[in-house]
């Protein structure tokens, strides 16, 4: 008795399932980094500290 493994083979990507993978990838990875500045920006805006106010002469 012999095994054979049978395998499908998988077509190759066309070129416009390659040029939207592409875009995708792209616009995933702008989104990525845009997120990461909002992130960074209100972390950095939440952190910062406040200037004490100097006391009112009357």
């Amino acid at each position: 008795m012999t095994d054979k493994k049978t395998s499908k083979a998988t077509p190759a990507p066309s070129a416009a399932s390659t040029s939207s993978n592409r875009k995708a990838y792209k616009t995933a990875g702008v989104a990525v980094g845009v997120g990461s500045a909002a992130i960074v920006a209100a972390l950095l805006y939440a952190n910062r500290r406040k200037k004490a106010k100097a006391p009112k002469a009357d």
